[in-house]
């Protein structure tokens, strides 16, 4: 029997039975928007709270994505900065929200962290691991951020 013989004496029950598993996460995986990337190392740099960029820091709450990290001023005014890249899988996805006094959350898989990075839930089939904070120094309109 060839294989297209085969394949017709199997019914589309059989064919769907055996495609749909592939079909399921290829489109799951196309859903994940972001990339797997390595934690930045030697993080050094500044934003001028003057420029445009640094404008979108001036409420409470809001954050800047800058060199793969998410700098934050925090619900009480306060500056932190954390890693983009999630903890779980490598995502660059993590971005603050105003959710419960103000986390860290990655929308690949709903990782959520405390501002101080330690994990808030647990992903199944993953060991919960901390995010990266990085350090704060204001001078002036110069916010710096460092390792």
């Amino acid at each position: 029997m060839e294989r297209k013989e085969f394949l017709r004496s199997l019914g589309a029950g059989a064919a769907f039975a055996v495609t749909f598993p592939c079909l399921g996460s290829c489109s799951k995986d196309d859903a994940i928007e972001g990339d797997i990337v390595e934690q930045p190392t030697g993080i050094d740099f500044t934003v001028d709270l003057d420029s445009a960029e640094g404008a979108k820091l001036a409420n409470n709450g809001s954050f800047i994505l800058k060199n793969l990290v998410v700098v934050v001023k925090n619900l009480e005014g306060e500056f932190v900065a954390a890693t983009q890249v999630c903890s779980h899988e490598s995502y660059d996805q993590v971005r603050f929200i105003n959710n419960d006094g103000g986390i860290f959350y990655c929308d690949v898989h709903g990782s959520r962290f405390a501002q101080d990075g330690s994990p808030l839930n647990t992903i199944p089939n993953s060991t919960p691991k901390p995010i990266k904070i990085y350090n704060t120094e204001l001078n002036g309109n110069i916010l710096r951020i460092f390792e």
